[in-house]
């Protein structure tokens, strides 16, 4: 006789794979699903599934390994904070936690305001390893021969999976952008989609440069046009040029390269180009309480920055350029050496 309900023939593996397929809503509008509630159940960007899947798999192998009782998702379910717990106390960053945390909630529907969510650890600037001094990788990293690489990297802040999908096509030049504006502005009626990429195009105006990079799909599937600087612009350019429209930029991107390092030192360049000295913001705003006039477009780090005071007109321009939409990550992740 075949067993009656056939789902639990499957494995672990199995049930968590159908699970998160099942949510793939790639090329959906998280916004809308958000409006009808429906966003818990899907997952809206591919590196966001590889990074639930590949997560979701550790927690499995854990599970097979400790409790081989449990050959459902529902029965493993219990077990998800235990799993959690022991990654913490294995010394995994806040970051991983947090990543993994993530993973289990949408793989068992369980938000973070639940009580049953399981509550990562604080992540600290401070503990940030990645991109911070010398690592291993280094050693098998030559820059003499990877310099044109590292130049493109600082000069566009492209993230890696950017850089590897970036095309010939993928330049655009102020006067392009600027025609391009013109075009849709014209139009009697406008798409949704269409405002969005007019609002896309309107923030290039925040940058004065010539020459910028069409990124696509960047993280989360969004789509901006990032400015190119920096004093190797030409040589940038010319990269771009040569290469036929529909054929990628970069055929090999070294894996040992510190793409993050170079978005930071993009990100400080820009931020550099941009920002006024905290003499020169105005006192534009009073305190209600206290009375007191005070800089509201200064930004005053906090923790292992305490008392460092940023400009947040330019951090919004530099957040503009990385693909960001908050301030506060270009300060915490990016922003270097001020």
């Amino acid at each position: 006789m075949g067993r009656k309900n056939k789902t639990y023939s499957k494995d672990l593996h199995q049930q968590v794979y159908d699970r998160l397929t099942g949510m793939q809503a790639f090329g959906e509008s998280k916004k809308a699903a958000i409006a009808d509630g429906t966003a818990q159940d899907k997952i809206f960007s591919y590196n966001t599934y590889q990074t639930y899947w590949k997560h979701s798999k550790y927690f499995v192998a854990w599970i097979k390994e400790k409790y081989p009782e449990c050959t459902t998702l529902r029965a493993a379910k219990k077990h998800a904070n235990e799993w959690l717990q022991e990654r913490e106390d294995q010394g995994l960053s806040a970051w991983t936690i947090q990543t993994e945390a993530k993973a289990l909630g949408k793989l068992y529907g369980i938000k973070p305001e639940d009580p049953d969510y399981f509550k990562p650890p604080k992540r600290h600037r401070a503990e940030i390893k990645r991109s911070r001094g010398d690592r291993v990788r280094d050693l098998h990293f030559s820059k003499t021969n990877n310099d044109e690489l590292i130049k493109f990297c600082q000069g566009t802040g492209l993230r890696r999976s950017e850089l590897k999908s970036l095309q010939g096509r993928d330049l655009m030049t102020r006067e392009q952008i600027e025609r391009e504006i013109s075009r849709i502005e014209a139009m009697p009626e406008r798409t949704e989609a269409q405002d969005k990429h007019l609002n896309m195009l309107r923030d290039t105006r925040m940058f004065d440069c010539e020459y910028f990079c069409h990124v696509r799909s960047g993280k989360g599937g969004r789509e901006r046009v990032s400015p190119i600087v920096g004093k190797n612009v030409d040589q940038i350019v010319a990269r771009i040029r040569d290469t036929v429209a529909d054929e990628k930029v970069w055929q090999h991107v070294n894996s040992n390269a510190d793409i993050h390092g170079y978005r930071g030192d993009y990100a400080t360049a820009i931020y550099k180009s941009y920002a006024r000295t905290i003499e020169q913001i105005p006192y534009d705003r009073v305190n209600a309480g206290t009375g007191r006039r005070y800089q509201s477009e200064v930004y005053v780090c906090r923790k292992d920055e305490a008392g460092k005071r940023l400009d947040k007109a330019a951090m919004l321009i530099c957040s503009k350029a990385l693909g960001h939409n908050r301030i506060d990550v270009v300060a915490n992740n990016y922003i270097r050496a001020l």
